[in-house]
C-alpha cells in the first residue's frame, strides 16, 4: 500500500482549495478503511472569522474532511474518480460528536471505515483525532451517482 498525495486525492475528488481538507491518505485497505491526514494551519481561511482572537476549526469543516476521506475511499473501492466520473453527495450525518476542539498546529488523522452499502447509499463509521485523542466522531452517508458523458 502506498501513500496518496494531495495530487493523487485532487484525481480523486472534484474539491479544490480553499475546500480540499486533505493533505494526505497514510493508510487504507480497499472496501474497509482509509485513514487521511489534514495539517492544520493559521492560514486556513477559516481562521480569519472563527475565532480570531482564539482560532477553532469549525465542526462542520471537520465532519467535511472526514466525508472527503470517504469520498477517497469509495474512489479507491469503484476505482472511478469521482472528480470525473460523477458526483458524490453527502447524504445524512448521524451520531456526531465533538470532544475537543482542533486548532492551529494540530494534525487532524481521519479514519472513515465502510459500514453498510445498501441500494446505492454508502454508511461510514468515522473519527478525527489529533495525537491520539479523540476530536469528533460520526456516522456518514454519502451517495455516488455516474454522470452521462
Amino acid at each position: 500500500m502506498e501513500i496518496i498525495d494531495v495530487n493523487q486525492i485532487r484525481n480523486m475528488l472534484p474539491h479544490r482549495y480553499p475546500f480540499l481538507l486533505l493533505d494526505r491518505i497514510v493508510d487504507y485497505e480497499i472496501d474497509v478503511y482509509v485513514k487521511a491526514l489534514k495539517n492544520v494551519t493559521v492560514n486556513e481561511p477559516f481562521f480569519e472569522g472563527h475565532f480570531p482572537s482564539q482560532p477553532v476549526m469549525p465542526g462542520v469543516l471537520i465532519l467535511e474532511a472526514m466525508a472527503q476521506s470517504c469520498g477517497v475511499l469509495t474512489s479507491i473501492t469503484l476505482g472511478k474518480s469521482l472528480a470525473k466520473d460523477g458526483i458524490y453527495l453527502f447524504v445524512g450525518i448521524d451520531k456526531a460528536r465533538f470532544k475537543r476542539p482542533v486548532v492551529p498546529g494540530d494534525q487532524l488523522i481521519l479514519k472513515s471505515t465502510i459500514s453498510r452499502k445498501l441500494r446505492g447509499i454508502w454508511k461510514f463509521s468515522s473519527e478525527a483525532t489529533v495525537d491520539g485523542e479523540l476530536c469528533c466522531n460520526a456516522d456518514l452517508m454519502c451517495t455516488y451517482q455516474e454522470t452521462d458523458k
